[in-house]
């Protein structure tokens, strides 16, 4: 396919530690450098089998930007990105990069999916970046690679932690999860600043909140999307929360022990799994799944926060 088959990592540590075994989906080695190509790419790829123009919209904080950027140049279209003025720079520099034509706002003040409709009137084509069957179904064969790798291999996941932002990755992992291993339970994880998927599935109605102030940039979504969030309703066991302290904890671990570079948002899983395990939910041997989203993440900014 167009897109990598990531590995699935391992640490003998981390087993250990939590007393669990756990299986972890680098999408931080994917092209692009996350999870966001596979849904990106899908939706444009339709979009041009469909003869539906040439030209696209969207709106990201940067991973779907870049994803958006790189597909449309892959298949020859053109790009205009919505993306915030305090998005992260090497996320608007590899958008840029890819060929996007990046357009900033305020996300605090601005509503960007109104600026997209202003753009699109002139014949683009809007993606938004969950909120799309072609992109969910994209999305989602993160989670089919791994439960197929290790259905090869003899081992079913008990549970699978996937970070939730606007919905797009977790409500495709939980299709695939729902055909491939019905009874593993699929488990989202947000920023406590940013609860708005959990407050959702326990109101049964979507909840809109102010974009989220956390170091988890890819979730700072002030709400989830429809068709996610129906896939959500029936497929996904819970969402649980995490301090931006935890997510700096993974980053650490993932950087230490098994030499990744791992953004804050591709940390929620594994932060949401150890919450679980220390709460006691989680059985001894059980299998985990865990999604890295990605590993886009500004050097500096990389070394200011595992350094605190």
């Amino acid at each position: 396919g167009v897109a990598n088959r990531t590995p699935v990592n391992t640490s003998r540590t981390l087993d250990k530690e939590l007393g669990v075994k756990c299986f972890m989906k680098c999408e931080n080695y994917q092209r692009m450098g996350a999870f966001k190509f596979r849904g990106g790419y899908n939706a444009l790829y339709h979009l041009s089998q469909e003869g539906k123009g040439k030209s696209v919209v969207t709106y990201s904080s940067g991973n779907h930007a870049q994803a958006v950027a790189l597909s449309a140049s892959l298949l020859d279209m053109d790009a205009t990105i919505i993306m915030p003025y305090d998005a992260p720079k090497n996320k608007v520099a590899a958008t840029k990069g890819y060929g996007g034509n990046v357009i900033f706002y305020d996300r605090y003040k601005e509503d960007r999916v109104a600026i997209a409709k202003e753009k699109a009137k002139a014949g683009a084509t809007i993606i938004p970046p969950y909120d799309h069957k072609h992109v969910v179904a994209g999305q989602g064969t993160a989670g089919k690679e791994l439960l197929e790798e290790l259905l090869g291999k003899g081992i079913t996941l008990d549970y699978l932690f996937v970070c939730v932002g606007g919905g797009g990755l977790i409500s495709g992992c939980a299709l695939a999860a729902g055909e491939l291993a019905p009874n593993c339970k699929v488990i989202g994880v947000e920023p406590e600043a940013g609860n708005d998927a959990q407050r959702s599935l326990e109101t049964g109605q979507i909840v809109t909140i102010q974009p989220p102030k956390t170091i988890a940039d890819g979730a700072q979504t002030p709400f989830i999307g429809k068709i996610p969030f129906e896939i959500m309703k029936k497929r996904v066991e819970k969402i649980v929360t995490v301090s931006d302290a935890e997510l700096i904890q993974g980053m650490k671990y993932f950087g230490e022990r098994m030499k990744m570079i791992v953004e804050p948002t591709g940390c929620l899983g594994l932060a949401g799994l150890r919450k679980l395990v220390k709460a006691g939910d989680i059985p001894a041997g059980s299998n985990c799944g865990v999604v890295i989203s990605g590993g886009n993440v500004d050097m500096a900014r990389y070394c200011d926060l595992i350094s605190t």
